[in-house]
Parts: structure tokens; sequence; C-alpha cells
């Protein structure tokens, strides 16, 4: 039994969700620290420190949740709805959590913009957790500040600006990947004849889908754009050659799109960790970036 609840506390503590904290890492890549020691540690730092605030939220938010997720055909299985985890141990996981989040933080990174971003994220998931969640619009501006927050700690983290037109694709992106999520959501329960409730009532599919495409539109325009914008710190030749990548992040969204027409759950982490494809090409691109920013440095 004890190694089942063993088990379960790291089941809850949503690991395979720490991918999307990944985006701290992306001011250090783009503003061309990534080879500086003490920027890159400082970075590692936060990350640790984000992931273990990140799986504070979830805990909480699957607290809120335990009477709805027992009755859901899959969050039933997570570990609180299922039993695995009693709700006491689940309180003293979360703020166990909190406390390692901000002493690594404290001890590691003690950028106090930084420090702010973190205790924005906790309470603006706190506010979703409680009541957000169910008002159509405010779900989705929730959302697409938890992709912004990360890229703010990590900016604050170094002491490096965010680019506008970075800041608006992130912005854009996370706005196509939250109504994806619902529209295939409200699919689902009307092509299985579920009931529609919470802020799914709210929704049209046909507003979802309109709204979903645009905001994918205005992703790649805003990258593209980002993408011949002039970087200071980094040779001409790799400003000049960024634009190589939008067709390859064309590619990247146009499997991302066909993964969510085609499967029935749309959270954006079980797709990317689902498709060999879809994590080839991200991968792909991430080698190229890398390639573009520093080959120079080694070559």
């Amino acid at each position: 039994m004890k190694k089942t609840n063993t088990f379960g506390v790291i089941r809850l503590c949503r690991p395979k969700h720490w991918i999307k904290n990944l985006l701290i890492f992306t001011p250090l890549v783009f503003s061309g620290k990534l080879i500086n020691p003490t920027d890159f540690s400082i970075i590692v730092a936060g990350w640790f420190a984000f992931c273990f605030t990140a799986s504070a939220v979830y805990v909480f938010n699957d607290l809120c949740d335990l009477e709805n997720d027992r009755r859901h055909e899959i969050k039933k299985n997570r570990p609180l709805a299922s039993g695995i985890v009693s709700p006491r141990a689940a309180i003293v996981l979360s703020c166990f959590l909190l406390i390692c989040a901000f002493t690594v933080n404290a001890v590691f990174c003690p950028a106090t913009k930084a420090i702010c971003m973190l205790a924005l994220y906790i309470v603006l998931n706190i506010v979703y957790s409680v009541r957000a969640k169910k008002v159509p619009l405010l779900d989705i501006a929730i959302l697409v500040s938890g992709f912004l927050i990360r890229i703010y700690y990590g900016a604050f983290l170094i002491d490096t600006p965010v680019s506008p037109w970075l800041y608006l694709t992130i912005t854009a992106m996370a706005a196509y990947l939250g109504l994806g999520k619902r529209r295939n959501e409200l699919k689902k329960r009307i092509r299985e004849n579920q009931e529609i409730d919470g802020v799914l009532k709210s929704y049209p599919a046909a507003f979802l889908d309109r709204n979903m495409y645009m905001c994918l539109t205005l992703a790649i325009t805003f990258y593209a754009l980002w993408s011949i914008s002039p970087v200071p710190v980094l040779p001409d030749e790799a400003t000049d050659y960024r634009i190589g990548t939008v067709p390859l992040v064309l590619l990247i969204c146009m499997r991302y799109s066909l993964l969510i027409e085609i499967k029935t759950y749309a959270d954006p982490v079980d797709v990317l960790t689902s498709d060999k494809a879809l994590i080839s090409l991200v991968l792909l691109y991430g080698a190229y970036m890398l390639f573009l920013m520093y080959g120079s440095f080694f070559f």
C-alpha cells in the first residue's frame, strides 16, 4: 500500500506537465546567454522552483475539483479522485512544494521580480481553481497568463528583456492551445451524448473553431515577424537565417492541428508527448535554432 501511495503522490504532482516549464529557458536561449554558466545555473534552479510551484497548483486544483473528477470518465482515475491519495496528504504535499519552491528561489535566484511572478502565478491559479474556470474567456485568459508568466519569470531571473514579437507569439499560441482543448472537450461530450456543464455550456463549437485558428494564424504571423527582427547579441548570419525556421514552425503547427482534429482529448502535453512525428519536428526545430544562434561559438 505504501508503494502505491508513493506512486500516487508522484502522479498527483503531474511531472509530465513540467515540460511546459521549459518556456522558462526561452529568454536564456534567445538572448544569447545559454553558454553563460552563471545565467544557465540560475535558470535551471528557477525551473525547479517553478516546477514545484506548478505541482502545488495542480494539487490544489485537484482538491477543488475532487467531486467533479470522481464523476468524470477519465479524471476519476486521478490519485485524489480514485482515493489513492487522501485530501489531507494532498494539502500537506501542496504546502511542502510551495515551501520548496520559494526556498530554491530565495537561495539560488533571489530576483525580486521573479519571485513576484511566482506569487502572481499562484494567485491567478487559485482564482482559476475557485471561480474563474467557470467564467467564459476569463478561463482562457488565465491559461494564457500562465505561459506568459513562465516567459517573464525566466527573463527576470537573468535580467534580460522579452521581445514584443515573442510576447505576442506566446500569447496567441497559448490562446490557440487553450481554445483547442476546450473545443475538443466540448465535441467529445456532444459526440458521446454526455452532459455539457461548467464553462463548456458558454462556448459554441463554431466560436471555438473560428477563434482557435484565428489565434494560430496570428501566432505564426507574430513568429515570422520575430524571426526577421534583429538580435543585437548575435551574429548577423544567425538573424538572417532565422526566417528559415518559419516553414518548420508551420509544419509543427499543422501536425498539432491534425492531431487535435482526430483525437478526442486535446491536452497540449498529452498531444505533444504521444506523437513521435511531432516530437521529432520539435526536436529538429530546437536543434536548428541552437545551431543558428550558437554554432559560431563552436565552429
